[in-house]
C-alpha cells in the first residue's frame, strides 16, 4: 500500500522538511516531497515532527526485567519490541558487569537473536566487567576484573557472530593492545567507568577506541591541569554517549560540551527494568533500586541508570539545553548509526526501512510505526 504521511514536519536524518510528506510503500521510504501522489492512502497527523525511529546504544531492561544471566534470545526480542513502543526502534540491549557465566549466556542469547531476525536487535552493549573500581557507579565492584585471554577471545569472537558489539571498559583494566585487538575485530571499544587521565584516554582512543560511554558520569573530571577522561573525549573525535535526563548531567555542562563538541554526541537511555512499568523498585545485583521524582538510586544515593526514554531525552536538549530540534533528533538517529556503521539505519531515504517515530507539537512521544509491522 502506498502511504502518504501528512500534517508534520518531516526529518531525513540530516535535515528538517517543513511541512513536507512522507511516502511510503511495503514498509520501505519512497521519498519525501511536497504534493501526495495519486492513489496514496493519507497518514493525517497533527503536526509536530515525523522522524525516523530513534536508536539506543544503552538499554540495561524494562518491562520489569534486566539483562542478566537469565537472558534468552527470547527476551531480547521483547525488550525490542518494548522499547520499540517508547520510541527506540534499534537497541542495544545492555549487560552491566556481571559473571564470566552470564556474560557468555547473554553473548549466545544475542547471536540466536540475531540469526532469528529479532525486530530491532542491533546486537549488544557488554559495559563491563573490565571497569575500574574507583569509578564503578552502580556496578558491583566484586565483580569487576582485569581482562584475560579469554575473554579477549570471547569478545573478538561475538563481534564476529554478532551485528554489533559495543564493550564498555576502562584502561585501568586492559592493556593497549587488548584494546587493539578488540578494535581490529570490530569491537567499537567504549571508554567509561574509569578515572583515568587525560594521556591515559589518549592511549586508549590512539589504540582502537572510538567511543565514551555516558560522558561525564563514572569518569575523571575535566580539571585545570589534568583534564581527565572528560577533557580528552572532548578534545578527540570519538563518540559519546549522554543521558540527558536532567539529573546526571547539568545543562550547563551539556550546553559546554555541545560546544566543544557540537557533531559526534549521542543520547542513550541507560534505562534499567523500570522503562515501560510503573515499578516504583527493582532489585540490581540483590540491591533496590528506588524509583523517584524521575530517578532511579541505590539506597545510598548513588544514581543507578536513568528513568529515561529517548523521546524524553529529545524533550530536554531542545526545551531545557535550547539545542535546535534537528541537532537534537540527530542525536539519536544518525549519530548512533554512523557509531554502529549502518547507514541504512536513522534515515528517512528512498528503499530504507520506514521505522518512524512522531513526536506532537510539545515533543511528547504520539505514535510508533515498524516497517516490519507494515
Amino acid at each position: 500500500m502506498l502511504q502518504a504521511f501528512i500534517g508534520a514536519d518531516v526529518f531525513d536524518g540530516t535535515v528538517l522538511h517543513r511541512g513536507a510528506i512522507l511516502v511510503v510503500q511495503g514498509g520501505r521510504v519512497v521519498c519525501v516531497q511536497r504534493q501526495v501522489p495519486a492513489g496514496a492512502a493519507e497518514v493525517c497527523l497533527a503536526g509536530g515532527t515525523l522522524s525516523p525511529g530513534f536508536l539506543d546504544l544503552q538499554v540495561n531492561g524494562g518491562g520489569g526485567v534486566m539483562v542478566d544471566g537469565s537472558t534468552d534470545a527470547v527476551a531480547l526480542g521483547r525488550l525490542c519490541a518494548l522499547h520499540g513502543r517508547l520510541g527506540a526502534t534499534g537497541i542495544l540491549p545492555t549487560l552491566i558487569t556481571d559473571t564470566p557465566k552470564a556474560t557468555a549466556r547473554v553473548i549466545a542469547a544475542g547471536v540466536q537473536a540475531a540469526r532469528a531476525g529479532a525486530p530491532g536487535f542491533l546486537g549488544l552493549h557488554l559495559e563491563g566487567p573490565h571497569l575500574d573500581p574507583a569509578r564503578k557507579g552502580a556496578h558491583d565492584a566484586g565483580l569487576i576484573r582485569p581482562m584475560t585471554d579469554a575473554d579477549l577471545d570471547q569478545l573478538c569472537q561475538a563481534a564476529r557472530d554478532l551485528p554489533a558489539l559495543m564493550v564498555t571498559l576502562a584502561p585501568a583494566s586492559v592493556t593497549l593492545d587488548q584494546i587493539a585487538q578488540l578494535a581490529q575485530a570490530g569491537v567499537i571499544v567504549s571508554l567509561g567507568h574509569s578515572d583515568a587521565t587525560l594521556e591515559q584516554t589518549r592511549a586508549a582512543i590512539a589504540s582502537g577506541a572510538r567511543c565514551a560511554t555516558h560522558l561525564f558520569n563514572a569518569m575523571s573530571q575535566m580539571g585545570n591541569r589534568e583534564p581527565g577522561m572528560v577533557g580528552a573525549v572532548l578534545t578527540s573525535q570519538v563518540a559519546a554517549g549522554v543521558i540527558a535526563d536532567g539529573h546526571h548531567v547539568a545543562v550547563e555542562a551539556l550546553q559546554v560540551a555541545l560546544a566543544v563538541r557540537p557533531n559526534g554526541l549521542f543520547l542513550v537511555s541507560d534505562c534499567m527494568a523500570a522503562a515501560g512499568s510503573d515499578a516504583t523498585e527493582f532489585t540490581l545485583g540483590g540491591r533496590r533500586i528506588l524509583r523517584k521524582d524521575g530517578c532511579l538510586r541505590l539506597e545510598d544515593g548513588t544514581l543507578a541508570g536513568a528513568d529515561l526514554t529517548l523521546p524524553q531525552a529529545v524533550r530536554v536538549m531542545v526545551r531545557r539545553v535550547g539545542l535546535p530540534l534537528e541537532a537534537a533528533l540527530r542525536m539519536v538517529t544518525t549519530t548512533p548509526a554512523d557509531l554502529l556503521n549502518r547507514p541504512d539505519l536513522g534515515r528517512l531515504a528512498p528503499g530504507l526501512s520506514a521505522d518512524l517515530v512522531h513526536l506532537g507539537a510539545d515533543l511528547e512521544l504520539a505514535h510508533v510505526w515498524r516497517s516490519d509491522a507494515d
